[in-house]
């Protein structure tokens, strides 16, 4: 730190608050710490009273908090996302389209073990729409060792640590099992609940089969839905473990490979989810779906939909934050279900 004239602060970056005083109007601070002076500034400096002032001496081995602020934000930013101003060594990333954010953990954490800089996301895997905030990032000091930016730069690597999926506008085959709707003894009441969920995320239930509780009947209804190049098959009934329940078994008749059948969500525990030739995923809904606010189905739909790829692992790891509270006033995605850490 240094003292400087105010008339020669030009390009100075201010290592204190200084505050502006009129009388019944304000008492705030006009020029912020970290404030870069510009010649505009030097009339209202001069006018509070300053004509010296204490600004950072430049230091090739440290960084001003908004550059700083800078590498960070190139750190985090991808495509489909925008960045708002630097300020205070702040700057936000927001989505430019709906989709599903991606976050890697294991780099996010090593940066922020640096200390003295921060990335504060939202969940991985989070569902966000165009505008949504995603990350914040902040420079804690007025001024950064470079060395510690380096450091970070080297753990983040190439690539961005997050990443926004758009949502895919897919074509949707639904199967509905049981003998009580193909005989039509009851009303299909799950249909309209899948539909209404698929259209959330721009998409289509392009075909729609409703089969007898035999499994040579669903595992037809499924090849002939994948046949005419449905992106997704989602199956519903039949799923628990009653010996007159078919379609898991219908499923994996089809030869697609089993991810898992069974998750640690409730609701939500006898979701099945596999996928044929290794790119169309096949699901099969428990009964839940149909009358449950927030399911396992919500915590997937939004990846399914963004055509990412879903693990065995992805699904046993739901099992911390897995229990739905079923509140009164449902606030999902707003709450902690689905979103252990």
């Amino acid at each position: 730190m240094k003292i400087i004239h105010t008339a020669d602060a030009v390009g100075q970056v201010l290592c204190h608050d200084i505050t502006q005083i009129i009388k019944g109007v304000t008492k705030e601070a006009r020029f912020r710490k970290g404030h870069i002076i510009e010649k505009k500034d030097i009339p209202i400096l001069l006018s509070l009273g300053k004509d010296h002032l204490y600004v950072w001496e430049k230091n090739p081995d440290m960084l001003h908090e908004n550059e700083a602020a800078e590498l960070l934000r190139q750190i985090c930013q991808n495509e489909y996302m925008e960045p708002s101003k630097v300020k205070e060594g702040k700057i936000e990333l927001k989505a430019t389209c709906d989709g599903v954010l991606k976050v890697d953990i294991e780099r996010l954490n090593a940066i922020n073990e640096l200390d003295e800089i921060i990335i504060a996301t939202r969940h991985n895997n989070a569902p966000v729409k165009a505008g949504d905030k995603l990350v914040g990032t902040r420079v804690i000091p007025l001024v950064i060792a470079v060395k510690k930016m380096k450091a970070a730069q080297m753990i983040a690597g190439r690539e961005p640590i997050l990443q926004v999926l758009p949502y895919k506008k897919g074509k949707i085959g639904v199967v509905t099992t049981g003998n009580e709707v193909f005989h039509h003894r009851i009303e299909d009441t799950f249909t309209p609940v899948i539909f209404e969920k698929l259209a959330a995320f721009g998409l289509t239930m392009a075909a729609h089969r409703i089969v007898k509780d035999e499994q040579e009947d669903i595992t037809e209804a499924i090849k002939e839905l994948l046949a005419k190049g449905m992106d997704m098959i989602v199956c519903t009934g039949g799923m628990s473990v009653d010996p007159d329940d078919m379609t898991p078994a219908a499923i994996k008749a089809t030869g697609a490979e089993l991810i898992t059948y069974g998750v640690p969500v409730l609701p939500g525990a006898m979701f099945l989810l596999a996928y044929y030739q290794g790119r169309v995923p096949i699901i099969g809904l428990p009964g839940c779906v149909m009358y449950a606010r927030t399911t396992v189905f919500d915590l997937v739909l939004p990846r399914l939909a963004a055509g990412d790829r879903i693990k065995k692992s992805d699904l046993t790891g739901l099992g911390n934050g897995g229990l739905c509270l079923a509140c009164e006033v449902c606030h999902y995605p707003d709450c902690g279900f689905g979103k252990g850490i």
